[in-house]
């Protein structure tokens, strides 16, 4: 059994679908593609498809990551096209590499984080972040599955900071302010999500933005505890495939076609 892990996007409009909107997508994908799947046993058998810390519904995505189990050998990055070529544009399969390494969920520790808050002051922005800097407990309230809960915020925030803003584009207002603010979080229970930390912001600093923010993950994988940066999760599987290199008969049949 061969395993492949992918990177994909959720952009513009698709940062909308759910996480099952696109287990569904996904699966459609798989079987337009004719990918030669893996299947779960029992009654009701099941493509082996491991989805890893999915972005919350309504947040847009760079790096989205999930493993399928193939029943036969092939080129990931043939997989990785015949797959983007069948889900929908925005949700779009950037990257594959063959698992060569253990635990691909246990490098995902913390994510980065892009939140555009239009309507909103830079400098207004800046003195909310250094408010939220110093602090030594920022508690916000959520409502979970178990009830109402609270949890402070700013144990998992590994940065905050707010950016220069860029020029205006398409998707952008002209005309009127907007913080970008740049958030390094890590992977804690329960879960800290940018709309927390945006919370946060309003309980030290009364920071409302008045309108919704527009929430991106950038980058999401093992947390280099020195620097405060984010790594690459795939990186482990690329640099194993570079020095372990396939026998002959499996790069035979990984190269066929699918």
């Amino acid at each position: 059994m061969q395993r492949i892990r992918l990177r994909y996007t959720k952009r513009g409009r698709l940062r909308f679908t759910s996480h099952r909107d696109f287990q569904r997508a996904f699966e459609r994908a798989l079987r337009r593609a004719e990918v030669p799947m893996a299947y779960s046993a029992g009654f009701t058998p099941h493509p082996k498809v491991s989805y890893a810390n999915a972005a919350p519904t309504g947040t847009g995505s760079e790096a989205e990551y999930l493993e399928i189990a193939l029943t036969r050998a092939r080129d990931p990055e043939r997989i990785r096209a015949l797959l983007d070529e069948s889900m929908p544009t925005g949700l779009d399969i950037i990257e594959a590499v063959e698992a060569r390494t253990p635990g691909l969920a246990d490098r995902l520790t913390a994510s980065v984080w892009e939140l555009r808050l239009d309507g909103v002051d830079r400098e207004e922005a800046r003195r909310a972040v250094d408010a939220f800097d110093a602090a030594g407990v920022v508690e916000v309230q959520r409502r979970t599955k178990s009830g109402m809960r609270t949890f402070d915020t700013r144990s998992a925030v590994v940065a905050l900071e707010s950016l220069e803003t860029p020029p205006p584009s398409a998707d952008r207002p002209t005309g009127r302010p907007c913080a970008i603010l740049r958030l390094v979080v890590r992977h804690v229970t329960p879960a800290v999500r940018p709309d927390d930390v945006l919370s946060g912001l309003r309980a030290v600093a009364d920071l409302a933005p008045p309108v919704p923010a527009a929430v991106t993950r950038l980058a999401q994988g093992l947390l280099d505890e020195e620097t405060g940066t984010v790594t690459d999760p795939l990186a482990p599987d690329r640099e194993a495939a570079a020095t372990e290199p396939y026998p002959a008969g499996a790069t035979a049949a990984a190269t066929a076609p699918v």
